[in-house]
């Protein structure tokens, strides 16, 4: 089992599985994301991503015999206001090297075609 870092708590975050067996995080929205009323605070969208990105990661890692993750660099595109409902995240290892990883996260809410938050996230592997 992948152990999330200690801000997918502080978010309220939880770890499930898609019908693929990928990790998919999943944030209620509550008090600790809240932004303007009604509306998930951006930077709760950001790190939901990047515990999405670094649960991705972790997954693929882990089939390899593990490795610690460093991040080098995130670069969020926010696309539409999160509103007041459940927020899914789920992220892709676009490149997985010997030292550097690229990965690619998306946020939703209703509909996985329609995100509301992009990222694209590089972490450095120590193995």
């Amino acid at each position: 089992m992948i152990a999330l870092p200690p801000y997918a708590a502080a978010l309220g975050a939880r770890l499930e599985c898609d019908e693929a067996g990928a990790p998919l995080l999943v944030l209620p929205f509550g008090a600790p994301v809240l932004g303007r009323p009604g509306f998930l605070h951006g930077g709760a969208i950001a790190g939901l991503l990047e515990v999405a990105a670094i649960a991705a990661l972790a997954h693929v890692l882990e089939r390899e015999g593990g490795g610690r993750i460093k991040p080098i660099n995130v670069t969020v595109d926010y696309q539409r206001g999160g509103r007041d409902r459940v927020t899914y995240a789920a992220s892709v290892v676009t490149r997985l090297g010997n030292r550097i990883a690229n990965v690619e996260a998306t946020a939703w809410q209703d509909d996985r075609a329609k995100p509301i938050a992009a990222a694209r996230l590089n972490y450095l592997i120590e193995r």
